[in-house]
């Protein structure tokens, strides 16, 4: 083989590499700069440590607004089975109910309907006393809370108009006869968008993991107006996004294969 001939022969071998190393690089997760970074506490969620988990059925945060509120029993049993997949024993919700309905005949309702607010003394009392009742008949290690929140964020990032939250981007869904957008939408207006946050206790009730994931908008653009957000008919329809915020909120006690929240 002559000179040339080898010459070529090695163009082409650097060029298909080349083409391989961008293709993995491409095909790896993308940076999101809006990535809820987790506080984690790595020695005392040791598999030893904790091997038998609860769901609780309330908010730490205070109750969903009614229309997350619909969803969270569909969340929870998707948070289960991602528990369970890695290898925990979860314990039955109703068990958690119980304990916590019980205590709240003797303590109150820690939760005011009228302005959201937990009274967190209330709280505590509550949670000593579910936390004391299961201990002494279960095996559980650690208490989980799945709170449904929602913030308010706009969709004015790049020619695509997305919106960036917790480690996710969403495009805004238009919503009623019509299907354009005219040319002059505010774009930077604010529309709610709901995210699920993961909250774990140990039997001590010393708080171990608090996690956060973005899962969908809550409001559509009116086509109607074609110049006003208002809220979806379809909350959390989706289940791809729903699974992704559940994988989110739950890095990295359980690691999310292309988290993005790593800065390249």
């Amino acid at each position: 083989m002559n000179h040339f001939k080898l010459r070529n022969l090695a163009q082409r071998l650097v060029l298909a590499v080349s083409a391989i190393l961008l293709s993995a690089c491409a095909s790896g997760p993308t940076y999101n700069p809006s990535t809820f970074i987790a506080e984690f506490n790595q020695d005392a969620l040791t598999k030893d440590k904790v091997k038998t988990v609860i769901l609780s059925h309330v908010n730490i945060s205070g109750p969903s607004r009614s229309y997350l509120e619909r969803e969270e029993e569909r969340i929870d049993a998707l948070v289960s089975k991602k528990l369970k997949d890695a290898g925990y024993k979860v314990l039955p919700q109703r068990r958690f109910v119980q304990e916590w309905n019980t205590a709240v005949r003797a303590f109150g309702d820690p939760f005011d309907p009228t302005t959201g607010r937990v009274n967190m003394k209330t709280f505590v009392l509550i949670m000593n006393s579910v936390k004391d009742q299961l201990v002494k008949s279960t095996q559980v290690d650690a208490f989980v809370f799945t709170d449904l929140i929602e913030q308010q964020v706009a969709f004015n990032n790049g020619m695509n108009h997305e919106a960036r939250w917790d480690g996710v981007s969403r495009k805004p869904t238009l919503q009623g006869p019509g299907t354009t957008i005219p040319g002059g939408f505010d774009w930077n207006q604010l529309a709610a968008v709901a995210s699920l946050q993961v909250v774990v206790f140990d039997q001590g009730l010393e708080r171990i993991f608090v996690g956060r994931g973005g899962l969908d908008a809550t409001d559509a653009i009116d086509a109607r107006s074609g110049t006003r957000f208002e809220r979806r008919r379809n909350i959390l329809e989706s289940q791809k996004y729903v699974q992704e915020g559940i994988d989110l909120a739950l890095h990295p006690w359980i690691e999310m294969a292309d988290w993005p929240g790593k800065a390249p």
